[in-house]
């Protein structure tokens, strides 16, 4: 990482579009984290001498977008036969991809706007559930804008005011990584539970009501 924050820096008149390529090269499901891409960006807005802030916000807001498009499509378009292959066949497993499927036919908007804020491979998931379910595009652009731009807004200002302390902001990322998405796995644990139990409570009562 420390080859790329210096690769980064040797081109700081560079920094957006190089941003938007890393940002998208990540959206074909390549092993890239946005996070630290999110750092990296915040670390040399904060540190630049040139005023390059706003141009490198910007080139975050464009390349998630875009991002997005890139990885609903290939869900879409090639979805069924990545899955058959091993890498992908564990990076989005069935289990997982009929959750997330699931949670965004019923909450679409939150389910992107929540998704976006989650590290860990779940943003592609999201977007790559999505295509593969032939979910409307006009619909997930409309509602993807208003999320990404609510999570680059967020992300960007957070890190840009802690400053320009790029080892301190790796670790509270990691630490706030680990943080979402432990509540998110415990959210998403109960909700299970809940509608288990309630499915259950129904068939007794429906039990009761036939024997009565």
């Amino acid at each position: 990482m420390d080859q790329i924050l210096q690769f980064v820096l040797g081109g700081s008149g560079y920094v957006p579009w190089i941003i938007i390529v890393l940002i998208l090269v990540a959206g074909c499901n390549i092993p890239i984290s946005l996070d630290v891409i999110m750092v990296l960006a915040a670390f040399v807005a904060t540190t630049s001498t040139l005023g390059h802030a706003f141009a490198i916000y910007s080139s975050l807001l464009v390349g998630s977008y875009f991002s997005a498009w890139i990885s609903y499509w290939i869900g879409r378009k090639i979805g069924a036969k990545l899955l058959r292959i091993r890498y992908f066949s564990k990076m989005f497993s069935e289990k997982r991809l009929t959750k997330i499927g699931s949670f965004y036919e019923k909450h679409g908007l939150l389910t992107l706007l929540i998704g976006r804020f989650i590290p860990f491979g779940i943003r592609n998931c999201i977007f790559f559930t999505t295509g593969l379910s032939r979910s409307s595009f006009e619909k997930f652009i409309l509602k993807d804008a208003l999320a990404c731009f609510t999570w680059t807004t967020v992300s960007f200002l957070l890190y840009y005011n802690i400053g320009g302390h790029y080892d301190l902001l790796i670790q509270k990322v990691k630490v706030l990584n680990i943080f979402i998405f432990s509540v998110f796995s415990l959210t998403a644990i109960g909700f299970f539970f809940y509608k288990k139990y309630n499915k259950r409570k129904k068939g007794v009562d429906e039990n009761c009501r036939l024997k009565s």
